[in-house]
């Protein structure tokens, strides 16, 4: 019963996965009739009013209530950092480069927190963090050595480098809030997603002008906002009760290959040998970047405790 429970958790996640990835394709498509930070904003204002909905129904909306000034800032700050920052670099990185070159990019985020955490935490790396560091930089050179202007815009790189640095932070700030567990996730993810969700749909208004959508734009933007991220988001949060976080970086790592797949497949973007090889090797090193042994995340727990 126990190994049922938690193969149908691996699958879950594997689920959850190739609908994030699929949101690549959807986004890349959707930015030829609509612009980035408005169909960024869209997506995760009805997302979070789809999560609204989910604590009014479950009566857990009174919890909002409960929130502190200090924490109510915490919130809107990482609602900023990683929904209009973060979120509006990545479709702006969409409209400029590839969708491999993206997701590239944004698996270095691992690598920027071991290095955050080491300078400003004082936490210090293992020898298989560096190691993945290492196989990292050595993939990713792999991918794009030697450079070639078919690889994207400079503006392209510069945004998501921007991205990249606030992912980066947003996930470290999220982490803290979520390790305090004085606010549950689903609240920190409602108002964070609300917060940041309407500040982007408000630039993009502002800059990009009221669109004219049609329908199958719509049901683009509808289908990102309650199956891949209100709902994946929540079926996510499910797995990681039973799987650990081993399991669940490996899991997560696999979108690399399935965003570079989905991309030859449905947007005819260049995948040879070379580029397979890279991505397998930059794979292997984020998992190692992440990757504590059984004694770190007993003491990472004693910690806290």
């Amino acid at each position: 019963m126990q190994n049922k429970k938690h193969l149908m958790a691996l699958l879950e996640a594997l689920f959850v996965t190739l609908l994030w990835s699929s949101s690549f394709v959807f986004i890349k498509r959707g930015l030829d009739s609509i612009g980035a930070l408005t169909f960024a904003g869209l997506r995760y204002v009805i997302a979070a009013m789809l999560l609204i909905g989910y604590l009014a129904i479950t009566r857990k909306l009174h919890e909002i209530k409960q929130i502190t000034k200090n924490q109510w800032f915490q919130l809107i700050g990482l609602g900023l950092m990683m929904y209009f920052v973060t979120q509006g670099a990545q479709y702006l990185g969409l409209f400029y480069l590839p969708a491999i070159q993206v997701s590239l990019m944004l698996n270095l985020t691992p690598v920027l927190i071991l290095m955050f955490s080491s300078r400003i935490l004082g936490e210090k790396p293992t020898k298989n963090n560096l190691l993945g560091v290492g196989v990292f930089l050595i993939g990713a050179a792999i991918y794009f050595f030697p450079l070639d202007t078919s690889l994207g815009s400079p503006i392209g790189y510069v945004v998501m480098t921007v991205c990249l640095l606030f992912n980066a932070f947003s996930t470290m700030l999220g982490r803290s809030i979520n390790q305090r567990q004085h606010v549950s996730p689903v609240i920190v993810t409602t108002v964070s997603m609300t917060m940041g969700g309407l500040v982007l749909l408000g630039s993009g208004l502002a800059f990009e002008g009221i669109p004219s959508i049609g329908i199958e734009m719509w049901g683009v933007i509808l289908l990102l906002a309650s199956v891949n991220t209100a709902f994946a988001f929540t079926l996510w949060n499910k797995t990681m009760q039973v799987l650990t976080s081993i399991e669940s970086s490996i899991v997560n790592n696999t979108m690399l290959v399935q965003i570079a797949i989905l991309s030859f497949l449905f947007m005819e973007e260049p995948f040879t040998f070379k580029s397979v090889i890279a991505v397998v090797i930059v794979s292997i090193g984020v998992f190692l970047v992440q990757y504590q042994s059984k004694r770190q995340m007993k003491s990472l727990k004693n910690a806290r405790e």
